[in-house]
Formats: structure tokens, C-alpha cells, sequence
């Protein structure tokens, strides 16, 4: 049977060139009007819109891998490595707000009239992205107009947009990529205990036991040193407080009560926590990459955020925005309190040194399996 080829075909038309270039006129499609800096304003929102539409398929690429009954550990790589490309474009992006400080404040000003009551928060792939990775709605920032966030992208006449229809969508399309890896967190076995297992609430407990004592020693090393430089009793109770709110502030978290979610949440944190204590067992390995990935994308979200926020702050100072917002106070307030994957960052809290976390009990578990 012959085999069939693609037709030729050239660059301009395979990258579609010709229609990306028509796409920069603005609201009278029209580019020989437009004065360059808008044309610049325009070209780069085009630019982080495609660089949203990249973050999004790699998103929920890693969030569909881990819906599955059982990850399997040859995947994991393949995991890390689309996470850490979100990071890798997040970071580029970052940088593109360069060139939109190019932009004299006045220049802007002479065009920004046109964008009301438009808003860069009608980023529906910006909106997708943030519900896909877990931000949930009793978490968002009041724009400061209102309405819900959905609410914001409805069309001037008050009909369901694409953008609304997009973001609808998009929050019934669970789980979120957070519900995902928790639940993959849920199943991690402890200390070589399946998730399932007979005594798995048992060792469980165990394991958070046996690392409080760990952390509370590490703790106390601390303070003892921190104790020789006290020349006041005032001084020394302030530490004391501080060292003791410090272990007790450890074990609220790895013993969260009901209404923090009870035994499922401490599985969870206790898995993460787990995983980054012992990195160096080989079945330990990819899971860690993949939180640590996931550590990295936040990490460089929230950095967006901050340079977005500043890039606005540089331009149009603290005005309020084009959509009725608080302008920078609402995207500072974004970048500061808009954490998804809160335990990732809370672990760093919780670790001590290699040499004093507690002994596993069955470390072989988590070696490489090889058949004779």
C-alpha cells in the first residue's frame, strides 16, 4: 500500500502567518489608524492569551493523569516535566511586561479611554486556568464592582459571552488539578502501609506522632542557643512564645480537627510531608519531582502577578481600572494572598535536617523491585 505524505506546504501557512498579523487593529480592525503604542498594548495581551492557551493544555494534561485509579511511576516524569514547562512560559511571560513599560504614561492615556469598561480580569483564559488549578470561589478578591467573577463576563448587554460560557464551563469540569493530587496524596502509603490497609489510619497517626517529637527536638535546639543571648526576662519570654507557638502551630497542622478536615487532610499533609523528608528513597523520587514542580509553577504565578501588578503601578500609577476595580490594590492583594496548593508551601515549615527525621520502619518498600 502506498504511503501517503502531507501535502507541501510553507512556513507562512503552516504557522498561519497571515492571520495572526491581521489580528492587531484594534476595536476598528484597522492597524494603519493606530498609533504604535497600541498596537504594542495589543500585540502583547495577543501574546500572553496564546502563551494562557499553552498553559491550559498542559494543565489539564497533568490534571487528567492523575484522575486515573493508579498512577504509575514511569508517568510521573512525564508529569514534572509539562509542569515545569507551565513555569518556563509563566516566567517568559513575566518578562513581556518590559515591553509594555515602553509605554509613556501619557501615550497610554491616550488610548486607554477605549478599553472601558473593559478589563485584563475578562481574561477568560486567565479565569480557566486559576479554576483548573484549584482556586476555589470563597477565595477570590471582590473586584470592587458588583457581581461574581462570572458575573463580570457577560457581554454589554447582559448576555452569556464566550468568555462567561468558557469560564462556566470550566467550573464544571472537575476535579480541579488540586483535587486530583490530593486525591493521588490520599492513596501515597506511609511508611510502606497501604492507603487501604488494615492499620493505614494506624500508622498514620503513628508516623505524625513519631515526627512531632522530631520537629519538637529540632525546635528546642533552637531555642536552647537562642536562649544563651538572653539578658532579660522579658526577652526570654518572648522567645519562649515564639518556640512554643512554633511547635504548636506544627502540630495544629499535621492534627487539623474536623472542621479543617480531620483525618483526610492529615493524610494528605502527611503524604506531602513524607515525600519531601525522605527524597532520596528511588520510589520516592518522581513523586517528590512532581510536588516540587508544582511548588515551582505557584512560585512563578505568583511572581506574575507581582511584575503585572508593578508594570501597572509604573504606567497608570493607582488609579482605578478600566473595569471598575481597585487597579494595583486589587492585583497586589492577588498576588499576595492567592495560594492553591497552601500545604506545598506550608511543609517548608515542617522539615527538619536529614539526620534527625525519624526512622522508617520499612524502608525496603520504597526500593527498586527487580524479578530473578
Amino acid at each position: 500500500m502506498e504511503e501517503k505524505h502531507a501535502p507541501a506546504t510553507t512556513y507562512w501557512d503552516f504557522i498561519r502567518v497571515n492571520d495572526l498579523l491581521s489580528l492587531q487593529g484594534g476595536l476598528g480592525h484597522d492597524e494603519a489608524e493606530l498609533e504604535n503604542e497600541e498596537v504594542l498594548f495589543i500585540t502583547v495581551h495577543q501574546v500572553f492569551e496564546l502563551w494562557f492557551k499553552l498553559i491550559l493544555r498542559e494543565l489539564v494534561v497533568a490534571r487528567n493523569l492523575f484522575t486515573a485509579p493508579h498512577v504509575a511511576e514511569r508517568e510521573l516524569s512525564g508529569a514534572a516535566r509539562g509542569l515545569r514547562r507551565v513555569t518556563t512560559i509563566l516566567r517568559v511571560a513575566s518578562q513581556h511586561f518590559e515591553v509594555v513599560e515602553t509605554l509613556d504614561t501619557r501615550a497610554y492615556l491616550a488610548f486607554r479611554d477605549k478599553l472601558m469598561p473593559a478589563s485584563g480580569f475578562q481574561s477568560h483564559q486567565m479565569r480557566q486556568l486559576e479554576i483548573l488549578l484549584g482556586l476555589e470561589d470563597k477565595d477570590r478578591i471582590s473586584l470592587g464592582i458588583e457581581g461574581s467573577h462570572l458575573e463580570a463576563l457577560r457581554a454589554p448587554d447582559g448576555s452569556k459571552s464566550t468568555a462567561y460560557k468558557a469560564v462556566e464551563n470550566q467550573m464544571q469540569d472537575r476535579p480541579t488539578l488540586k483535587e486530583a493530587i490530593e486525591a493521588w496524596m490520599l492513596r501515597a502509603p506511609i511508611d510502606g502501609i497501604p492507603h487501604d490497609g488494615p492499620d493505614a489510619e494506624k500508622q498514620l497517626y503513628r508516623f505524625i506522632d513519631k515526627y512531632l517529637e522530631a520537629h519538637a527536638a529540632e525546635v528546642n535546639i533552637g531555642r536552647e542557643r537562642a536562649l544563651q543571648l538572653v539578658r532579660t526576662d522579658a526577652e526570654r519570654e518572648r522567645l519562649e512564645a515564639m518556640y512554643n507557638a512554633e511547635i504548636e502551630s506544627v502540630r495544629s497542622h499535621l492534627l487539623p480537627d474536623e472542621a479543617m478536615g480531620g483525618a483526610r487532610r492529615a493524610r494528605i499533609r502527611a503524604s506531602i510531608l513524607f515525600l519531601d523528608t525522605y527524597p532520596a528513597l528511588p520510589l520516592l523520587a518522581w513523586p517528590r519531582e512532581v510536588l516540587a514542580a508544582l511548588l515551582e509553577l505557584e512560585q512563578s504565578f505568583v511572581i506574575f502577578r507581582q511584575r503585572h501588578a508593578r508594570m501597572v503601578e509604573r504606567v497608570i500609577g493607582r488609579r482605578t481600572g478600566t473595569g471598575g476595580s481597585a487597579g494595583v490594590d486589587y492585583l497586589d492583594k492577588t498576588a499576595l494572598t492567592y495560594r492553591i496548593f497552601d500545604d506545598l508551601w506550608a511543609t517548608r515549615t515542617l522539615l527538619v535536617r536529614p539526620i534527625a527525621a525519624p526512622k522508617l520502619e520499612n524502608e525496603a518498600f520504597y526500593g527498586f523491585k527487580t524479578e530473578l
